[in-house]
């Protein structure tokens, strides 16, 4: 099956008629939003999220509650037993771990866009190549181009983002945008779910490390800009079929315990 990304008409919702049987065999097992977290924690990892234990995710429930990672953990060992639950002014309300001093990123996130169900910073192992130079990295091939914007370039480290006045300051700079490049820092970025959430992550992390790699042969060609913005707008609004389904299964064939 061919398609042509620039065709605005093309919505990745046509694949389902083309799923044999899709009840019958169901390609996640039903999972809670604890698992959800944990499972997104060990994936990211695997992608280049894993900067020691540095880095956080919030997942904002209907109730106004937070669950996050905790502080002590890096991501490729949490489980789902370990995420916290915060009340929306960062308040442990449920687990045995200690939250991260920069929950007031998330808690001013949260509070400013009711659009943003899940908010991811950390220090990734490409992104933040990217951000220490203070650029946006081009778009030279189509898994570079399943978000159809830019990020934003935050460009004034004012120190860890555990300090109010420079976690406000990060806050404001992403306001309306998907995700951010922290300048000397790390990377930034929001969704409504997880599904969107993992597509955006990893999206920021493989685009900054393939145009990395580019520039060292010398530079390419980019994507024509209308194309790689009709592929953008394909994936990130509707989900790319099956690739966060995909990724978290082979983290439960890894390690099944990422559940418990």
């Amino acid at each position: 099956m061919s398609a042509n990304p620039a065709d605005p008409s093309l919505n990745w919702q046509r694949l389902a008629p083309l799923i044999p049987n899709p009840g019958r065999y169901p390609i996640l097992p039903p999972l809670t939003p604890r698992q959800e977290v944990a499972l997104l924690c060990r994936v990211l990892f695997q992608e280049g999220y894993n900067d020691h234990i540095a880095g956080h995710i919030t997942y904002r429930m209907d109730d106004g509650t937070l669950l996050v990672n905790p502080w002590e953990l890096a991501w490729d060992e949490v489980c789902a037993s370990d995420i916290l639950t915060l009340d929306a002014n960062g308040q442990i309300l449920d687990g045995q771990w200690n939250v991260t001093p920069a929950i007031n990123l998330h808690r001013d996130m949260h509070a400013l866009r009711h659009d943003a169900r899940l908010v991811i910073h950390n220090h990734s192992e490409w992104g933040s190549v990217w951000a220490a130079c203070k650029r946006v990295p081009p778009i030279y091939d189509q898994t570079s181009s399943l978000v159809d914007t830019d990020p934003v370039i935050y460009d004034e480290y004012q120190g860890t983002v555990n300090d109010s006045a420079a976690g406000r300051a990060a806050v404001e700079a992403l306001g309306e945008h998907k995700w951010a490049l922290l300048a000397n820092h790390g990377v930034f970025l929001v969704a409504r779910d997880i599904r969107q959430a993992h597509l955006r992550a990893i999206t920021l992390e493989w685009r900054c490390r393939l145009a990395w790699r580019v520039e060292q042969l010398g530079g390419g060609s980019p994507l024509a800009p209308e194309t790689a913005t009709a592929m953008g707008r394909m994936t990130d609004g509707n989900g790319f079929p099956f690739l966060w389904e995909a990724m978290a299964r082979r983290e439960l064939r890894r390690d099944p315990r990422v559940l418990d």
